[in-house]
């Protein structure tokens, strides 16, 4: 009985045990067998991820192309707009007349030329130096004056200009009344003698500050010196002993030639050469800054050209050379002082003449010239004048 009993306990534990192997055996085989969970989700999500990836990439790819064709469309048509705009120019172009043709008129081909420059392109002339001799409408008899005492004429006037370089022109303006008979004289006697200088500038009396600037202005246009000089004609001037005191600065950049003087400024109305403008010069009785009188005097080219150039804002004063004074004064100028160009006349010129010291200009100072000068210059000219030689054979 006891042993069928325990066969019967036998049996069952087995039947239990193999029961518990087979799901044992299950249970392991699904742990070794069964990829994790979280290792399909991430896989899952990596091929999420590379087919979001993938047309991303396809669609920069798209892009670049589709902007690429757009940037080729647009520098072909840019490459058209230029092969067109070429086209234009040439063509406008060859409708333009030639460079060497003249398209404006030179005024200054106008005036006959002396000398050019070394490089012969110059369109001014070229000369040592130029003489302004101011005069007014009604002193026709001094120039006259002049014309037979120191100043050539005719041939002999051409021959200086071309083998000296030395221009002499009477300057003057014109009236204030176009073409009217004291301009239709001037003109008929510029036909005849062929030495007068025509300015820009309308005559009067207390206009010879403008006048001034005129003349530079002109002179410097018109001529290409090395000085420009201004001379009253009522002066005696020995022209080859001018011209060798200026060849002795011709050297110097800026030079300002004259007989420099100091004069009180004059603030009472009715003295001749009352400046109203005296208070601009200090306290009453005050006297000018130096500068060389009015009846001649000599500056360099620079500084000719600076008052042609700067002619609308450079102040006149009411005495003409004071005014030149004052433009000169501010500059890096060198003023020299030379008094042979305000000898007495005879018998101070003579002696000085006598001596071997000839001087360039002779004039009295208490008429501001030679008093009574068309009846005197011959005289002045017969004591004081210098030999022909002298300006012909000056060495320029």
């Amino acid at each position: 009985m006891k042993n069928r009993n325990r066969a019967k306990i036998s049996t069952k534990w087995i039947a239990i045990l193999c029961i518990f192997s087979f799901a044992l055996g299950m249970l392991f085989s699904n742990r070794v067998w069964t990829p994790p969970e979280s290792d399909g989700r991430n896989i899952f999500g990596r091929r999420q991820t590379q087919e979001r990836v993938l047309p991303s990439v396809s669609d920069d790819c798209e892009t670049k192309n589709s902007q690429k064709e757009e940037m080729m469309g647009e520098f072909n048509k840019a490459q058209v707009a230029i092969q067109s705009l070429d086209d234009s120019i040439a063509k406008s172009q060859s409708e333009l007349p030639s460079t060497k043709d003249p398209l404006i008129p030179r005024i200054t081909e106008e005036v006959p030329s002396l000398r050019t420059d070394s490089g012969g392109s110059g369109t001014r002339k070229k000369t040592f130096m130029v003489i302004g001799i101011n005069t007014a409408f009604s002193s026709r008899k001094r120039r006259d004056s002049i014309r037979e005492t120191w100043m050539p004429q005719g041939a002999k006037l051409h021959r200086l200009e071309q083998e000296k370089g030395i221009i002499v022109r009477f300057m003057i303006g014109h009236s204030a009344i176009s073409n009217s008979i004291l301009d239709r004289a001037i003109d008929s006697e510029d036909a005849q003698h062929n030495d007068i200088l025509r300015l820009d500038h309308v005559e009067g009396y207390h206009e010879l500050t403008a006048k001034t600037k005129a003349f530079f202005s002109l002179a410097v246009a018109k001529w290409d010196a090395e000085f420009y000089v201004k001379i009253d004609d009522d002066v005696h001037v020995n022209l080859g002993t001018l011209a060798a005191t200026l060849a002795r600065h011709r050297l110097k950049p800026r030079v300002y030639i004259g007989c420099m003087k100091s004069g009180p400024v004059l603030y009472q109305k009715s003295v001749k050469y009352h400046e109203p403008e005296f208070w601009k010069f200090g306290e009453t009785g005050n006297k000018y800054f130096r500068h060389a009188t009015g009846q001649i005097y000599a500056i360099s080219k620079e500084l000719a050209t600076y008052v042609a150039n700067n002619r609308p804002i450079l102040h006149k004063y009411a005495n003409e050379d004071v005014s030149l004074g004052a433009w000169l004064i501010g500059l890096e100028v060198e003023h020299i002082d030379d008094r042979n160009l305000c000898c007495g006349t005879p018998p101070e010129c003579e002696w000085k003449a006598q001596a071997g010291n000839v001087c360039v200009a002779s004039f009295d100072w208490s008429c501001s010239g030679i008093c009574k000068s068309v009846e005197r210059i011959k005289q002045v000219h017969a004591k004081c004048s210098e030999s022909p030689a002298t300006l012909w054979g000056a060495l320029i």
